[in-house]
């Protein structure tokens, strides 16, 4: 089984022999570990200014990056995180995402998933926002219900498209719907306003044939149920900084998904060693059992960390997460 094979096995919860499969969001280390700039850390803003050349100069350097992270620190899928002009949307650009599945594709051949950024559901508003969307609750439920629906249903359009381009095997829905205290709405709200729609998006990539990775940090347990209802195929990132236990999680709900996490990111930037191996014990021995997991950081690995404890935390997953 190549890389691919068995990401895809691990979220069809599938026996896998040999290590588990490994995948982090997005690797911004790229500095320390290649000599290179990480694309989301580039000045976009000057992209309308390019030529086509220089634009493909760009898209090839980004694709040499995600080879060259997934190969270097055998992840089993490359999130296509950074494309162009805007490296921190939920959706991009169909064209230019297209381009970039043209070139990994071109580069790697079928060795990774590739998984495309597609969460089209509300997630915590920022500080701008906030109140006016918590008005929105009160004084136009109807209209939140209206804008809802039709993000939807412009990903699912979009969804189309890349399903007839061929090359992607699915979304990260990188919404985040909680806080360390737990959910920015309450479950009901949540229930109303977010499930729905995020159960008829996941249906609609599962009927397009796309895989669905739901990701949000903070403390899910409140809203556990509702997120495993809507069905997708992983759950990411199963945050122990926000107290959500691996183990509880696995036993509520690991027979019925696939789990992604959870080593803490607080422990490899600022716990000892020693605590980092144990964490991460502690993430194999409770997420592996029975298949359907995916061994990744509670977050991503992200600057300011230190590269020395992602390896590490790779040392001990090469010698003890093995089936």
């Amino acid at each position: 089984m190549n890389p691919r094979d068995k990401f895809i096995s691990a979220l069809e919860r599938k026996p896998i022999t040999g290590r588990v499969p490994h995948f982090e969001l997005v690797f911004f280390l790229t500095m320390e570990a290649f000599g290179k700039v990480h694309p989301s850390h580039r000045n976009y803003y000057q992209w309308d200014q390019m030529g086509e050349r220089e634009r493909n100069l760009h898209r090839n350097d980004i694709a040499d990056i995600q080879i060259a992270i997934a190969e270097k620190y055998e992840h089993s899928a490359i999130y296509l995180c950074t494309v162009s002009n805007n490296p921190y949307a939920l959706r991009y650009d169909v064209d230019e995402c297209t381009r970039m599945i043209d070139l990994l594709r071109e580069k790697s051949g079928d060795k990774y998933c590739i998984m495309l950024p597609g969460d089209a559901t509300f997630s915590i508003p920022n500080g701008s926002d906030m109140l006016g969307f918590s008005y929105r609750i009160s004084d136009d439920p109807s209209g939140l219900h209206r804008q809802a629906a039709a993000m939807v249903d412009q990903a699912l359009e979009e969804a189309q498209k890349y399903r007839q381009h061929g090359g992607a095997d699915g979304f990260i829905m990188a919404a985040d719907y909680c806080l360390n205290s737990g959910p920015f709405l309450s479950p009901g709200q949540f229930g109303e306003f977010v499930t729905p729609y995020l159960a008829r998006l996941i249906e609609g990539y599962r009927q397009l044939g796309f895989y669905t990775v739901k990701h949000t940090d903070g403390n899910i347990m409140p809203i556990l149920d509702q997120l495993v209802e809507a069905n997708p195929h992983a759950l990411h990132s199963i945050d122990p900084q926000a107290g959500v236990d691996i183990a509880e999680v696995k036993r509520i709900c690991g027979k019925k998904i696939c789990l992604i996490g959870n080593v803490n990111c607080g422990l490899l930037q600022n716990g000892t060693d020693n605590e980092v191996v144990e964490n991460v014990r502690y993430a194999l021995k409770n997420g592996m059992p029975g298949g359907g997991y995916i061994f990744s950081t509670s977050n991503c690995i992200y600057s300011g960390m230190t590269l020395a404890r992602y390896e590490l935390m790779l040392d001990v997953w090469k010698t003890e997460g093995v089936y």
